[in-house]
């Protein structure tokens, strides 16, 4: 099995819940799969090898959508996916898994924040909507490479934020001159 083979599930699933779907809609497989309905993003990790990482890149990814899901195609790596002990956050991370034609949902896709939470990264989720908005308009025509990692003004990449196994949330932060890196702001 192939990531390819997991993607008409997971539209039909999406999209049977109203969602328009995109996969890698920019062209460099950052995001396996977006899911877009008014003003929510969900984001999608598609998995069939390398299930150990699919959390870490979620949780990477969380700062452009309201919610992260990863998909696994059997059950068996779902549970072992779901078992993993890690960050607080990680257990908003929805786990699914594909069993013939079917998505079936182990855990539930949570948002990231919370009613109350601060968004951390308020301006990756309005960027990936105005590049999704050119995409649904003809105005940014597929297969564009509009590169995600090319953030919007006022946002950065923290150097070193991601360390394997403590797999930092934080890996994008807006930028301030109490953030910025020595010599930087």
């Amino acid at each position: 099995m192939k990531e390819v083979d997991l993607r008409a599930p997971v539209s039909r699933f999406l999209e049977d819940q109203g969602y328009e779907v995109w996969f890698d809609p920019d062209g460099t497989d950052y995001f396996d799969a977006v899911a877009v309905r008014g003003e929510e993003v969900g984001l999608v990790e598609l998995k069939v090898a390398d299930w150990r990482r699919v959390r870490e890149q979620a949780l990477l990814r969380r700062g452009w959508g309201d919610w992260v899901a990863v998909v696994l195609p059997r059950r068996s790596l779902a549970e072992r996916a779901a078992g993993r002990t890690g960050p607080a956050r990680a257990q908003r991370v929805g786990i699914w898994y594909v069993e013939g034609s079917q998505i079936h949902v182990l855990r539930e896709s949570v948002p990231f924040l919370r009613p109350g939470e601060v968004d951390p990264f308020p301006g990756l989720k309005a960027h990936l909507q105005e590049l999704l908005a050119g995409r649904r308009s003809g105005v940014l025509p597929p297969p564009i490479a509009w590169r995600p990692m090319d953030l919007p003004h006022g946002v950065t990449r923290r150097r070193g934020a991601l360390s394997g196994k403590a797999w930092k949330l934080e890996e994008f932060q807006e930028a301030s001159p109490s953030s910025a890196p020595k010599g930087e702001g």
